[in-house]
């Protein structure tokens, strides 16, 4: 059992590496799995395990741990007005002397980004100029986003039509799973990016989608995301929230669209 020193110790690490806000209902889920890793560690030592995250060099190891406390909940189509509207932008959003560009912060095992794609495939075609960046914290989590295999049941919410057009079954018996087409993985680079660090990416965005990832971060962290998306949209781009998600009670300069979405005018 961690005791309060302990947990508030460990929680102050994760939120100075990542941002994630561990409050006190997180307790039986952090006990859980910070069990789990010391047993890869063969260790039970929770202080000398917090004393080696603290310590120079300890910046790995804390990212293992921030990568095994991370809540990766995420599905095809999820929250579908979003896909629906940005069929709808489209011809908006679209330049004759730019690349379409979009951002999927926090993509998690990599289905929002591949629905992002086969949006653009079945609206624009693959030999489209679009790119889809699709960044997160979990190396974990990104190895399983660009292997592009996915569970009959994970595949289950995108349409007939386009799951036997963009997807091929790889394991046929039971338990069955589905590989993306190359021309849609094509289409999204994956990247492993902590939103507290620096941002490497050139440029600007037509969209970005960050969607139920600000619930994880305080009131602070989120004010300071918010203000770094805003940076990165270009004049007219869109930023996606999750519907759990407001803006409400930050400062920004978005323009409110509809629920969970929001414009930089």
């Amino acid at each position: 059992m961690l005791t309060p020193d302990q947990f508030g110790t460990l929680s102050a690490l994760v939120h100075r590496s990542s941002g994630i806000h561990l409050h006190a209902g997180k307790l039986g889920l952090v006990q859980s799995r910070l069990a789990s890793r010391l047993r890869e560690l063969d260790t039970w030592d929770v202080d000398a395990y917090l004393a080696c995250l603290a310590r120079p060099g300890g910046e790995a190891e804390v990212a293992r741990l921030v990568d095994a406390l991370t809540t990766n909940k995420t599905a095809f189509f999820r929250e579908p007005q979003h896909f629906t509207l940005l069929r709808t932008l489209l011809p908006e959003l679209q330049s004759t002397n730019r690349p379409l560009t979009i951002w999927s912060a926090g993509c998690s095992s990599g289905e929002e980004a591949y629905t992002l794609a086969l949006v653009l495939a079945d609206a624009l075609g693959t030999d489209t100029d679009a790119r889809i960046l699709a960044t997160d914290i979990s190396a974990r989590m990104l190895d399983r986003a660009r292997s592009g295999v996915y569970a009959e049941e994970a595949v289950e919410p995108v349409h007939p039509l386009l799951r036997q057009r963009w997807f091929r079954c790889v394991q046929p018996r039971h338990p069955r799973s589905y590989e993306i087409a190359p021309e849609i993985r094509g289409l999204v680079r994956f990247a492993r990016l902590n939103l507290m660090d620096d941002w490497p990416m050139r440029g600007t965005f037509d969209l970005i989608c960050c969607r139920n990832v600000m619930i994880y971060f305080d009131k602070a962290t989120q004010q300071t995301l918010v203000q770094r998306l805003w940076e990165k949209l270009r004049p007219g781009g869109y930023l996606f929230t999750g519907h759990s998600e407001s803006l409400a009670g930050m400062e920004h300069a978005f323009h409110y669209v509809r629920p969970a979405v929001y414009q930089r005018v």
